[in-house]
């Protein structure tokens, strides 16, 4: 098991400025290479609480910011155009930068596609709902609409 330092939130693992343990594999081929984590060590504790105080000083400003926004999106069914063939199929998925894009040109805000979480692979038109985290204590549901072009 190796012991890490995370740099920025990973689902289903932590937030920034936790101490996790995970397999080697894992953290040698996803999490080290991507800079979600960093390597712990003794030195490793000072970063440890500069993560945590950074991410609380953005916490606080960003909750008000996060309610309103989540207020916005749930309010608002969001557009996606896509390619599709005769049956209503779609050449390929939609992404979740795909739903990123979509979010910021219908005017709601920008959002971070790593926060987005798809109910699975959308490989047809049709209605979906995908979950947006936006802050600790906040999260919002995206009404998708896939529509041919």
């Amino acid at each position: 098991m190796a012991k890490l330092i995370l740099t920025q939130e990973v689902t289903g693992l932590g937030t920034a400025g936790d101490v996790v343990e995970v397999k080697n594999g894992y953290a040698r081929n996803y999490l080290l290479p991507r800079g979600f984590a960093l390597a712990w060590s003794r030195g490793g504790e000072k970063q440890v609480e500069s993560i945590r105080a950074a991410r609380k000083a953005r916490a606080v400003a960003s909750l008000a910011d996060a309610q309103a926004l989540a207020a916005k999106l749930a309010s608002t069914p969001v557009q996606i155009k896509v390619k599709t063939g005769e049956s209503g199929r779609l050449f390929g998925t939609v992404k979740t930068d795909d739903v990123a894009t979509a979010v910021s040109a219908a005017g709601l805000g920008s959002i971070d596609k790593r926060t987005l979480e798809l109910p699975g692979h959308i490989k047809s038109t049709g209605t979906y709902q995908a979950t947006v985290r936006l802050h600790e204590d906040v999260s919002a549901t995206i009404d998708l609409q896939v529509v041919p072009l």
